[in-house]
């Protein structure tokens, strides 16, 4: 079997070229894919503490760190420790986070309108049924 007849390879390019067309449309509001992603899975009342996010994004609290640090030094988003639990801190957007998490909701909205025009009905159904399967 060649590597371009598995499911997996199909997976992986599609998700590649996602990503791109993403951070392509990201990049004009100054922001990444995935600093978009962070921005929108950021609670805007109660905060979102390092693990969660580190859980939505599929990445290691360790791995988050530099990320966090350079969020933190462009003011998007604030540190809040836990006022008993020091070891717990939570993640909060500035007014300047606020902006550009609503710009990345702009292009995700963008983007899925795109899908919603190209793929029948039935179609995205059956898609959205076959990833589900594959996340299991």
């Amino acid at each position: 079997m060649k590597h371009q007849e598995t499911i997996d390879y199909f997976l992986k390019i599609t998700w590649q070229n996602i990503a791109n067309k993403y951070n392509q449309l990201a990049s004009e509001f100054g922001i990444t894919q995935a600093i978009g992603y962070l921005l929108i899975n950021i609670d805007e009342q109660e905060g979102t503490t390092v693990s969660e996010v580190a859980a939505l994004l599929g990445l290691k609290s360790t791995s988050l760190s530099r990320i966090i640090n350079n969020l933190v030094k462009e003011k998007l988003i604030y540190r809040e420790s836990h006022l008993t639990d020091k070891r717990s801190v939570k993640l909060f957007l500035t007014d300047k986070g606020k902006e550009k998490r609503h710009l990345a909701r702009v292009v995700v909205k963008k983007f899925n309108d795109y899908l919603n025009s190209h793929l029948l009905e039935h179609d995205k159904i059956q898609l959205v049924n076959s990833l589900k399967i594959i996340n299991e």
